[in-house]
């Protein structure tokens, strides 16, 4: 592979059926290029995480993946409320989630730990009432 691949997902906002489809797209594109498995867990948890938060909290946005020889850089953009705190958003369990929500068993507060924790770099871009834009890389190897 000599020059970057990308893909671009449009994430359907309030759609809890396909949230999630373009993490398994990814998977399965980093799985045909042939990338370690540790390395597609970790991007297919971190991109999954952040495709449910689109959902519930942003009615949706889009997520780009740029595929290199040693990395996987993840963008995941909506038009959202914005975080307010993203300090105490990082905080595992910490959820502003409505109930109706968590009932469904999303909204556990684990999102933004989890992306966290399954990438190399993360970068949290955000504005109240415009919206927020998250940058992460996976390194390869």
């Amino acid at each position: 592979m000599t020059a970057p691949l990308r893909f671009h997902y449009d994430i359907d906002g309030e759609n809890f059926t396909s949230a999630g489809e373009a993490s398994v797209k990814v998977k399965k594109s980093l799985r045909q290029l042939g990338f370690p498995q540790e390395v597609i867990r970790r991007v297919a948890i971190a991109m999954y995480e952040g495709e449910i938060n689109m959902v519930i909290h942003a009615e949706g946005g889009w997520a780009e993946v740029t595929v290199y020889p040693d990395r996987i850089e993840i963008v995941l953009c909506d038009r959202g409320p914005g975080i307010k705190d993203v300090e105490l958003a990082m905080q595992a369990g910490y959820s502003t989630a409505p109930e109706q929500i968590r009932s469904l068993g999303f909204g556990a507060g684990m999102g933004l730990p989890n992306m966290k924790a399954n990438s190399d770099t993360m970068v949290i871009d955000t504005k109240i009432g415009v919206g927020t834009t998250i940058t992460m890389t996976v390194n390869v190897g």
